[in-house]
Order: structure tokens, then C-alpha cells, then sequence
């Protein structure tokens, strides 16, 4: 099974942006935390961060009959991008919505979710274990 793991706007600076909403930990740890449980389940994890839009789109798009399943944490294109939801329409990957932090508990905007329409399950206010448990949720097929 291949995971594509992909992070949108703003991902690359965790431990530094609102460690209060997102704590310490930085993006790089994030990746090996992944690595390692994708390994132990015999998962091949790809990942992908950018802060542009239509670079997602095109990562996004690269899943076609190429990966399994896509976990997502769009960012701040969550909020706002329909073009990252036709994307994941269009390949037709099972996907999951991760979101560190519990969107739905902060500013109204942020419970607005475009990429949602087209998500198996979306995992919300996890912190890094969201991004674990929607692996496991991919490779349960479900």
C-alpha cells in the first residue's frame, strides 16, 4: 500500500508558528513520526509539502494510479480552495482531512471545509496522531 502524506501552506513551520494552537514539534519530526508507523505496517509513505496552491494540485494529481490513499492537511487552503477539492475528486484516491489543531473550536471561518466534500473521514484536534490515525484508517480499507 502507498500513502501520499501532503501538507499544505503554513506546514513547513511547525515549532515555530503558534506553538500555543500547534506546539514544538517541527515539521521534520512530524515526517519521521509518519515514517516510522508507515513502516512497522509495511505502508510506503510519500511526502509533500508546499505552501503554493496549484503545486498541490499538481502533487495532488500525481496520485492518480499511483497511490492508495492521500492524507491531507491542505492548511489554509482548507478554508478556501475548491481547486484542491475538484483535485482529490478527480483521481478518485481515498482520502482523509487531518487538521493538528480542532478547527471547529476556533475562529468561525476555519469550520468552513471545501476539501471535506471529497474526504472518507476528516480527523480534527489530534495533534500528530491525527495524521497516524488516518493511516491506519486507509490501510483498514474502510
Amino acid at each position: 500500500m502507498k500513502i501520499f502524506i501532503i501538507n499544505g501552506a503554513n506546514l513547513n513551520m511547525l515549532g515555530i508558528r503558534e506553538p500555543d494552537i500547534y506546539g514544538n514539534k517541527t515539521y521534520a519530526s512530524l515526517v519521521e513520526m509518519i515514517r516510522e508507523h508507515c513502516l512497522k505496517k509495511g505502508i510506503e509513505a510519500e511526502f509533500y509539502q508546499s505552501n503554493h496552491e496549484g503545486d498541490l494540485v499538481d502533487y495532488i494529481q500525481s496520485a492518480y494510479k499511483n497511490a492508495d490513499g492521500i492524507v491531507i492537511n491542505p492548511g489554509a487552503y482548507t478554508h478556501t480552495s475548491v481547486a484542491i477539492l475538484d483535485a482529490v475528486k478527480a483521481v478518485g484516491v481515498p482520502t482523509v482531512e487531518v487538521h493538528i489543531s480542532d478547527v471547529d473550536s476556533r475562529e468561525e471561518f476555519r469550520k468552513t471545509s471545501y476539501i471535506r466534500l471529497a474526504c472518507k473521514k476528516t480527523i480534527s484536534g489530534r495533534g500528530f496522531a491525527g495524521y497516524l490515525d488516518a493511516v491506519d484508517f486507509l490501510a483498514e480499507g474502510k
